[in-house]
């Protein structure tokens, strides 16, 4: 190449070298854009996704509550004068109930308004009554305004959920009803309180008395067996399988069966449940502790491949170190690599638990899905779980459903993000740097 043509081939090969560069520029842009794109759509599906949640279940934790003056009848409540317990519990409150609401709207007389007049108050506001009666006698011949729980429909009207100017037949509260409803507005004898009973109460079949409560203990005795049996096998089997299991195509085989059981959906650990611990064994159905079985076999995968990456984590030098000072293999692990990779183990147990939280198929393949009214006491009573209580929620016709259903997923999400807090603190609270 001569002298007058090699600086224009350099020439030439600079401009190839720079267009090549302002491509790959141009490409590393386009890639930095996508990915803040979809970035972006994420969170704004996200954020669509919790707006509505919120927008629809906010209203469960208020209630709406109207005041009547009730006449505390002795006649009715105790007719014998003993105020003996069982006979006032087996009073009929309902009665006078229905005579403060014939007295505070005299002009409704025929049958048919009548029952719609004692539709306002919750069909449950007698046993309110009952027990505000077996705790307090002196009640009995007095005349009080009490305020009383008021019908889901009461509920949903007030809070706005209903069109007044729709067509009566299109609304599920007459026009009367929405008469009776303006009338004790303007009395001020209605008014939204906080919902205690959505987190004391169990499940109900009327709306406005179900709570969460019954299921909360329920997921909370579930996941107690599943912690106390999966926590130590799974960091037991990835202490054996990390530190002391020779390595050889059997081990290498249970390492590829831990790995695809992590994958197994979950329907498949319930059928499991089903065969071996109900049909099998005779263990109680729709118990926490047959969902704590069935969750613990889910949930060991999980611990098991975290707490082994925990382990793998911690240098060799720490082994190297312990194992020249003369401890064993066990005092090695026990004192030295075990203590140093907790965080991980404890960051991989909350997730499982976390997951096992929010699983409902393999609880309902064991009977979890039963409709629980009573709290339960102990790991064998009949129970159910927060996720199963929205799944049975979610398929209730009743208006007043949907605000328990998105206010069940609040309390559920609430729960998730704790523990995932929970387990990004103990991470930074305990990790050690080396």
């Amino acid at each position: 190449m001569s002298e007058t043509s090699q600086p224009a081939a350099t020439r030439r090969t600079i401009e190839i070298l720079n267009a090549g560069l302002a491509r790959r520029r141009r490409a590393e842009r386009r890639f930095h854009a996508y990915g803040l794109l979809s970035l972006s759509a994420a969170l704004i599906f996200l954020f669509v996704l919790l707006g509505s949640i919120v927008r629809e279940g906010h209203g469960a934790f208020w209630q709406t509550y109207l005041q009547l003056d009730l006449d505390f009848d002795a006649v009715v409540i105790d007719p014998a004068g003993t105020r003996d317990p069982t006979a006032l519990a087996q009073a009929d409150y309902d009665t006078l109930i229905k005579r403060a609401l014939a007295a505070r709207f005299p002009d409704v007389q025929e049958r048919k308004e009548r029952r719609e007049l004692y539709g306002l108050v919750s069909p449950g506001a007698g046993f309110v009554l009952r027990d505000q009666v077996t705790a307090q006698p002196s009640l009995i011949g007095t005349r009080r305004a009490t305020w009383l729980l008021a019908d889901d429909e009461v509920d949903m009207l007030v809070k706005g959920h209903y069109d007044r100017s729709a067509p009566a037949s299109e609304r599920r509260v007459s026009d009367r009803e929405v008469a009776w409803i303006d009338d004790l507005v303007a009395a001020k004898r209605i008014e939204r309180r906080f919902n205690t009973g959505f987190f004391t109460a169990g499940d109900s079949r009327d709306p406005e008395r179900a709570g969460i409560w019954g299921a909360v203990v329920g997921s909370a005795l579930t996941l107690a067996v599943t912690l106390v049996l999966a926590f130590p096998l799974g960091v037991a089997t990835a202490v054996y399988l990390e530190e002391f299991a020779p390595r050889n195509r059997w081990t290498d085989l249970i390492e590829v069966n831990i790995n695809n059981l992590a994958a197994v959906p979950s329907i498949v650990f319930g059928l499991l449940g089903l065969a071996v611990f109900i049909n099998f064994f005779g263990l109680p159905r729709s118990a926490p502790l047959v969902g704590g079985l069935v969750l613990t076999l889910m949930t060991l995968p999980t611990i098991i491949i975290a707490s082994r990456a925990a382990l793998a984590a911690v240098p060799p030098s720490i082994r190297e170190a312990a194992l020249g000072m003369g401890a064993s293999r066990m005092q090695m692990v026990a004192h030295h690599v075990l203590p140093l990779a907790m965080p991980g183990v404890l960051t991989g147990t909350i997730i499982g638990m976390a997951r096992a939280l929010g699983e409902t198929a393999p609880l309902l393949m064991i009977g979890m899905v039963a409709f629980i009214v009573d709290i339960p006491h102990g790991f064998t009573d009949p129970a159910t779980a927060l996720p199963v209580q929205i799944y049975l929620w979610v398929d209730s016709p009743e208006r007043g459903f949907v605000e328990r259903t998105s206010a069940a997923i609040i309390v559920l999400l609430g729960f998730l993000i704790a523990m995932n807090a929970l387990a990004v603190f103990l991470r930074r609270r305990l990790e050690r740097r080396y």
